[in-house]
């Protein structure tokens, strides 16, 4: 089984309204679909360019007002899925709900069907700034080209998540991130290769460049797409399958093959996922296995 991916490094840029926004987005849309993508990833925070649109009195717009961009943001990548046949993985989208903030990424399906995670790992500088409220719930995603997981930025660098995912059944992992700086960004960058290693997973990761001048904290962004595999002989040997030029405005595209995947757990130079010590830590397959059967026998 074999999925071919496409990363967006979006460029962000002051623009003055919803239909530049939505241009933008067709661009980088049709871009994949030229080359064949059957899943296209989008960075975290991307439609904070919709905050540098400005009220009609020509005010900044605050994180508290991107929630009003919702529908919008829903209709068109759920075009954009539906049109093109892809699956979209349209970045993160600020949603509000309980008058809490939420950074929640979407997985936009060719049926028109639209799934949601939140991010569940919220940074210092979220809350302070933004004020933003962290997810409660882990979820992994059926498609015909298998089963994923979507992680966003600080997610990443927590290994038990992607152990959780994983166990669920989980082949690719899409990260979708935002970073001002270098530091920020290689953390990002170097805990996606130490998940890959550690369970044998492919990692599909992007970030935002470019800057908002009249966004707060959104005024510097530094970053790069690139599809990260395990470090084993069927792989290149930096586990690193694609990447972008960074902090430019482009696509990157890379065809996954999961029966690699399979090999390398079963016969690998190593053998990081059947090499567990379950003795020692949490089985999270074991975990998954008992909360599956618990739902069968109460169904």
């Amino acid at each position: 089984m074999k999925m071919r991916v496409s990363a967006v490094q979006y460029h962000l840029h002051t623009i003055k309204s919803f239909e530049e926004f939505a241009a933008q987005c067709e661009h980088y849309i049709k871009t994949a679909q030229e080359y064949g993508s059957e899943f296209v990833l989008f960075p975290e925070f991307f439609t904070t360019q919709l905050l540098s649109i400005g009220s009609e009195h020509e005010t900044s717009l605050t994180i508290n007002e991107l929630p009003g961009f919702t529908d919008q943001y829903l209709d068109l990548f759920q075009t954009f899925a539906i049109k093109t046949g892809m699956h979209i993985i349209g970045g993160t989208h600020i949603i509000s709900r309980n008058g809490k903030l939420y950074n929640v990424a979407h997985l936009f399906y060719p049926n028109g069907r639209i799934e949601e995670q939140a991010k569940l790992h919220i940074t210092p500088s979220e809350i302070q700034e933004w004020n933003m409220s962290a997810g409660d719930d882990f979820r992994v995603f059926d498609t015909e080209k298998g089963r994923i997981a979507l992680l966003t930025c600080y997610d990443i660098e927590f290994p038990e998540i992607v152990r959780m995912a994983k166990a669920k059944g989980a082949n690719v992992i899409f990260c979708p991130s935002c970073t001002d700086e270098r530091h920020g960004f290689h953390r990002v960058r170097y805990t996606s290769h130490a998940r890959a290693i550690e369970n044998q997973v492919y990692v599909v990761l992007t970030g935002t460049v470019g800057s908002l001048p009249t966004v707060d904290f959104m005024r510097a962004n530094f970053g790069q797409a690139a599809v990260i595999t395990p470090n084993d002989i069927p792989f290149p040997p930096k586990g690193l399958m694609v990447e972008g030029e960074l902090n430019n405005d482009m696509v990157v595209t890379a065809d996954l093959d999961l029966n690699l995947l399979y090999e390398v757990r079963e016969r690998g130079s190593v053998t990081t996922w059947r090499d567990r010590r379950t003795d020692l830590y949490t089985d999270w397959e074991e975990v998954e296995r008992a909360k599956q059967s618990k739902i069968a026998w109460n169904d």
